[in-house]
């Protein structure tokens, strides 16, 4: 079970309580002074604290042993009890870091109860680190794919500009890598923790598009059933990120724009707009400038959008990377009919280093993909390539001596980006291959968007909590619960 720490000047209520926690399975350490308890948080590193908090009956001992509590790693949950205190004694407590708070005098099944909800909560929580670690990981990435100096130019920008608010446009060609840019610079902002919300502007109609992004009102059109949030009050807080904006229809550009320049939003059907906090990132594979002159893309928008431009060079501008992305692609692979890891001939690498790639990183990674399913053993020949790379004379060339000469891959290079937190993260290996999944854990994204809510409503009320819990709906003792859980995660 827990490790709880109990402190209480009454020894009658000590043992009592000690008794029935241990036959609940809890390893129980009781104290009857502050001394003492200081010593157990030092020697037993509790989960749980359950704590009086006027130990001599004059002085709220409770709390620095909350204090004390919140301050050890990984902090404890505290529970205070009191029958002296106010509602402001346990608001105080509350603002300090406790979990809950019970009257003196309490119902050993009430105690039960608040303990099991607040080892629950720790649980939770420490789930929260484990998949916010593992976010941040997948999401920041691993390996930094490409040596080339344009390459080491969009990763010097990256670097410099992810944590800051600034909108940005990624400009590149079909396959370069755009989302997974906007992926780093989100990862590797002070936002990472919040949502990142990708939408393909050229995937959805006009109509539907205006709702995804803006929301709609039940009843505002044909269909619209019940009312809906759009993408960017989703994103609050975090970042959208607007792929193949140049698909976008002159009616949105104008939304957009206004979104831009207002921060606000206003759903299909409705007249009250809602404020956002999010960072706005925009790619094309289009020559915006061209779209412009031709009048189908409006020239104030591209200017609020290209406030920074990241562009992304085709392979064939690179080719000196294609040996270290085909490295990338084959790490960890292994033949499935032979077990070991796969290789490549020399003439193999030869024509993928020859060809232009109009496809960019993703057409070398399928072809890498292909190769890779087809070849015989472990080694992957010319006759194992995508036809279009290799002239039918030449294929099986690498073969006419057995298996051809076996290619050196370098090593895939690794360049940090900088964390919000100033630590080194790795930044993204150019290549929308393996791309992780656009959305949070469920857990994670809901606790998100409650925190998100609270603050809006806390803003709302001016700081005054007492009027956002009425708001809320929610007691005040919830609402200081609710706050330091988002302190605490």
């Amino acid at each position: 079970m827990a490790k709880v720490l109990l402190v209480d000047d009454e020894l009658t209520m000590v043992q009592m309580v000690t008794e029935r926690l241990r036959q609940e399975g809890h390893e129980v350490f009781p104290c009857t002074n502050s001394k003492d308890a200081f010593a157990a948080l030092e020697n037993h590193n509790p989960e749980i604290v359950v704590t009086d908090l006027y130990l001599d009956k004059t002085r709220a001992h409770g709390l620095e042993i909350l204090q004390k509590a919140r301050s050890i790693t990984p902090p404890a949950s505290v529970i205070v009890i009191t029958a002296f205190g106010t509602i402001e004694t346990a608001v105080e407590a509350m603002k300090k870091g406790a979990y809950d708070y019970l009257e003196k005098p309490f119902k050993l099944d009430e105690l039960l109860l608040c303990i099991q909800r607040a080892l629950s909560y720790n649980e939770a929580i420490s789930e929260n680190h484990y998949l916010k670690k593992q976010l941040r990981k997948k999401y920041q990435f691993s390996q930094l794919i490409g040596t080339a100096p344009k390459m080491q130019e969009v990763f010097t920008m990256i670097e410099r500009v992810a944590d800051t608010d600034t909108t940005i446009l990624i400009l590149g060609e079909s396959g370069t890598g755009k989302e997974l840019v906007a992926r780093a610079l989100h990862f590797n902002s002070r936002r990472q923790s919040a949502p990142f919300i990708p939408v393909n502007c050229s995937a959805l109609p006009e109509n539907l598009l205006e709702s995804e992004l803006f929301g709609h009102r039940k009843g505002s059109f044909t269909g619209a059933m019940n009312d809906k949030q759009g993408l960017f009050q989703e994103a609050d807080g975090g970042t959208i990120f607007l792929d193949e904006i140049g698909s976008m229809s002159p009616l949105l550009q104008s939304r957009l724009l206004r979104v831009l320049q207002e921060r606000e939003v206003r759903r299909v059907g409705d007249n009250v707009p809602t404020y956002i906090n999010v960072r706005v990132l925009a790619a094309t594979n289009e020559p915006l400038e061209q779209k412009i002159k031709d009048g189908s893309f409006r020239e104030d928008l591209y200017y609020r959008l290209n406030v920074i431009a990241i562009n992304l060079p085709g392979l064939r501008e690179r080719r000196d990377d294609i040996p270290l992305l085909v490295a990338h692609f084959l790490k960890d692979k292994l033949s499935p009919r032979t077990g070991q890891p796969i290789r490549i001939t020399r003439q193999a690498l030869q024509a993928l280093t020859a060809h232009d790639w109009p496809g960019n990183v993703r057409e070398l990674e399928n072809a890498i993909e292909r190769a890779a399913t087809l070849c015989e053993g472990n080694i992957i020949q010319l006759r194992d390539l995508p036809p279009a790379l290799v002239p039918a004379s030449a294929r099986g060339n690498d073969a006419a001596s057995g298996m051809g000469d076996i290619a050196e891959l370098p090593a895939t290079a690794a360049q940090p980006v900088k964390s919000s937190a100033g630590e080194e993260a790795a930044a993204p290996a150019v290549s929308p291959g393996g791309a992780p999944a656009s959305s949070l854990p469920l857990k994670d994204f809901l606790r998100e968007q409650e925190v998100t809510y609270l603050n809006r409503v806390l803003a709302q009320n001016g700081g005054d909590k007492e009027r956002a819990a009425i708001q809320l709906g929610v007691s005040l003792a919830t609402l200081y619960r609710k706050l330091s859980e988002d302190e605490r995660v």
